[in-house]
């Protein structure tokens, strides 16, 4: 039966699935940075960072990228 893949459907839900978060991650670490520059790039002192560093954990990103991207901003 053409166009009956089980594997196909699944690999289109995911592909899709995917896209939309890689989006969101990337308007995450997008606010990560920004906020670090703005201010302070320790979390405790900047309000801003605390709020996208919860927002991002909030929304299952992982922790190596938000650490990655404060040190990058940190050594500016």
């Amino acid at each position: 039966m053409a166009g009956h893949s089980k594997w196909a459907n699944i690999q289109h839900r995911k592909g899709r699935q995917d896209k939309l978060r890689s989006k969101l991650f990337s308007k995450l670490a997008k606010e990560i940075t920004v906020a670090a520059k703005m201010g302070d790039p320790d979390p405790e002192k900047n309000p801003r960072l605390r709020l996208a560093v919860k927002e991002a954990k909030s929304s299952s990103v992982p922790e190596g990228r938000d650490r990655t991207r404060d040190q990058e901003v940190a050594g500016r």
